[in-house]
């Protein structure tokens, strides 16, 4: 199985590589539209800011090539939002699978903290990604979410419900990092892995 992991701008993915050469995989990073298209998995990670990542994206011609992916796509904390319609974080538009708008949070009590950072339990899980998981714990850090919608496969809350996983055809996507959750995203990568 080839797994390729999109080499963009975007921190984290280091600890991506990681976490599936410890599962045995060895996954190509790479920014070649070629072996992304080839590849029978693509994992889309990342930690950073959205209008600089899609910037980069749009400037190496990486959001036609990710649009164009047929074979099952994990992506992952920015990832995430990237596939989304719009990003208040810069006021850009990103890549547009799911018809969602990625909104910043807004405390509304003293105790609400900005960034969202931490381990935070699933709800309502609704996809193959979590076969074998009952409500894990996994781990976050961003300070923008997306929405609930017609396409969340799981929940979470932090100052509001939200969506902390989504899936529209061949796309899921996760606003936690699996790759840093422990036994949990160990067995949603092994998952996403034998879609």
């Amino acid at each position: 199985m080839k797994v390729a992991v999109v080499k963009y701008n975007a921190g984290n993915i280091c600890s991506v590589m990681n976490a599936l050469g410890r599962l045995g995989v060895e996954a190509r990073l790479t920014d070649v539209p070629e072996e992304l298209m080839q590849a029978d998995k693509v994992i889309f990670p990342g930690q950073g800011e959205a209008a600089s990542a899609m910037a980069y994206l749009r400037s190496h011609s990486l959001d036609e090539v990710i649009l164009r992916l047929t074979r099952p796509v994990l992506g992952i904390c920015i990832g995430q939002q990237l596939l989304c319609q719009h990003s208040e974080e810069g006021d850009v538009d990103c890549l547009g699978i799911f018809p969602i708008d990625v909104r910043r949070f807004r405390p509304t009590d003293v105790d609400d903290k900005v960034p969202a950072m931490g381990w935070n339990q699933l709800s309502d899980l609704r996809s193959p990604l979590f076969q074998g998981l009952s409500n894990p714990y996994v781990y976050f850090v961003h300070s923008y979410y997306c929405p609930l919608s017609n396409d969340t496969i799981a929940t979470t809350h932090h100052i509001l419900d939200y969506s902390a996983a989504l899936q529209r055809d061949n796309f899921f996507a996760t606003q936690f990092h699996p790759e840093k959750s422990g036994s949990a995203g160990e067995q949603i990568l092994k998952n996403f892995l034998s879609i």
